[in-house]
């Protein structure tokens, strides 16, 4: 008897976790608090250093050399910025050439070239003991023409012609992929097992589906719901090629976030350029009914958002500071691609995925990423909360996050001089204070409050009860100038003197 209960509590046991077993510094929280760092792996770092015959740093179209342990060396350096979570490239095992992950010969094994099983199986772990989340980029649409699965089934109906598509620059290895027929069963099939293969041999915490606007709804809802019934907690992103399929995506309720391309080109001709009005933004939010938008300013096939703001004499700690307030404080989640934040710059493909360049590192605006980062994790509004626009002075927008009863103001100043908007409906014995600038905002005399933002700036305001006059602040400040004062009148009197000694 007594054997028998031990068989069922640990039947119990096991079955109670075997959804998901994060580490103990891994919360369950869901993606939409996540702040993800997409990486490209051939080009990030190399830790192995191993001689091959594939990697060439002078080409880039090939190997480079970055790897799995590379990243596993630099998951420090990514927490130091402010990052939750990392999107992996794709990690199976690809045809000769295949850096970026796209030309599959092998769905169930790790490229060589960017190590094992078990270096996966370490980033992983190393992950989770920082709290951070891992995401892989999972590839169901296309295979490599010379994969032996494309020999096998190329007349069981399992292929299809590659959708038209710009296969120029950072798309050119549509040219040597075959295309997966998804409204076959047993590619469906094949595919489901693949996804649920990569769950059950690493503990990865969500998929982001490459291509998703290649698949079929039918295909990617069945995937979605056969995922979540595995794992509740599992993210899945559904990222895209082409701007057109936002809204169909954005319908499957089992996937957590769309990548949004028109949002992206509209942060990038907002914010690359001074005096464009933030309300540009907000109009596109407020049109959709969607609410599941992953927001990035740049990816691995556009031109580098720096490179964009360089071009029209952008300083990099200011236009970061303004994407940052749009990107970590309005709704969706937030995704930057590796080495803009340092910033890198590139104009187009192959330059927009060299190797990731740490030397080139700004601390000011390391500090930046940290700062506004730590805001949106302390402050539940900015990321759950409802979203309204309440100001706008043309490049300056106001926006009012509610969530719980607590409310926060975001104001965001892309103008090339200080603006004012004014504020009522507030309590006129509150005051605003802002984290960012440590600026104070308390009601004027007719009961409104004028809130002000200096030309190009980004600040977050709280409503807290107001404390009047600032005096040790102000007292403080008396006090440098007195002294200051003393000082020059001090020196004054010592040069009369030598003068007269003189």
């Amino acid at each position: 008897m007594k054997k028998i209960f031990v068989a069922t509590l640990t039947l119990l046991l096991l079955t109670t976790f075997s959804n998901h077993t994060y580490a103990a510094n891994v919360p369950t929280r869901p993606v939409q608090e996540e702040i993800i760092y997409d990486i490209v792996i051939d080009r990030f770092n190399n830790a192995r250093q191993l001689p091959s015959e594939q990697v060439d740093v002078n080409d880039p179209f090939t190997y480079n050399g970055g790897d799995l342990a590379g990243i596993t060396q630099m998951l420090d350096d990514i927490q130091q910025y402010g990052f939750t979570a990392i999107s992996l490239s794709p990690v199976m095992e690809n045809a000769p050439k295949g850096y970026h992950g796209y030309w599959i010969v092998d769905f169930y094994k790790v490229e060589e070239e960017f190590g094992t099983m078990e270096d996966l199986t370490k980033l992983v772990e190393a992950a989770h003991e920082r709290g951070l989340k891992v995401y892989m980029e999972l590839v169901t649409n296309f295979v490599h023409e010379s994969s032996p699965l494309v020999s096998e089934k190329l007349n069981d109906g399992w292929f299809k012609e590659v959708e038209t598509v710009d296969m120029d620059g950072p798309f050119y290895w549509l040219g040597n992929v075959k295309q997966f027929d998804q409204e076959n069963e047993e590619v469906e099939r094949f595919l489901l097992d693949v996804a649920l293969y990569w769950m059950e041999e690493v503990d990865i915490d969500g998929y982001v589906l490459h291509a998703a606007d290649f698949a079929s709804s039918s295909f990617l809802e069945t995937l979605a719901n056969e995922i979540k019934k595995k794992d509740t907690d599992f993210a899945i992103i559904a990222n895209t090629l082409q701007n057109d399929a936002f809204d169909r995506l954005c319908q499957i309720e089992a996937i957590d976030a769309v990548a949004d391309l028109k949002m992206m080109e509209t942060i990038q001709q907002v914010l690359a350029h001074p005096d464009e009005p933030i309300a540009k933004l907000y109009d596109l939010t407020k049109n959709s009914d969607c609410s599941k938008r992953l927001l990035f300013a740049d990816t691995k096939n556009t031109p580098r958002f720096p490179f964009l703001f360089r071009e029209n004499g952008r300083n990099e700690v200011t236009t970061w500071t303004l994407t940052l307030a749009y990107l970590y404080f309005t709704p969706g989640v937030p995704i930057v691609y590796q080495g803009s934040e340092v910033p890198m710059y590139g104009q187009k493909f192959p330059e927009n995925q060299l190797m990731y360049d740490a030397i080139t590192k700004d601390p000011e605006l390391e500090k930046v990423f940290k700062r506004l980062s730590s805001m949106r994790k302390e402050f539940k509004p900015l990321v759950h909360g409802d979203f309204e626009q309440i100001a706008v002075e043309q490049g300056f927008s106001l926006f009012k996050r509610t969530y719980e009863g607590e409310t926060v103001y975001v104001g965001i100043n892309n103008d090339s001089e200080s603006r004012v908007v004014v504020l009522d409906g507030i309590d006129e014995n509150k005051q605003l204070r802002g984290l960012l600038q440590d600026e104070t905002v308390r009601a004027h005399k007719d009961g409104k409050f004028y809130v002000g933002l200096p030309r190009e700036s980004a600040e977050v305001f709280i409503i807290e009860e107001n404390k009047g006059i600032n005096w040790g602040f102000n007292l403080s400040v008396i006090f440098i100038v007195v002294l200051f004062v003393l000082a020059v009148v001090y020196l004054s009197m010592k040069q009369k003197r030598r003068e007269k000694n003189v």
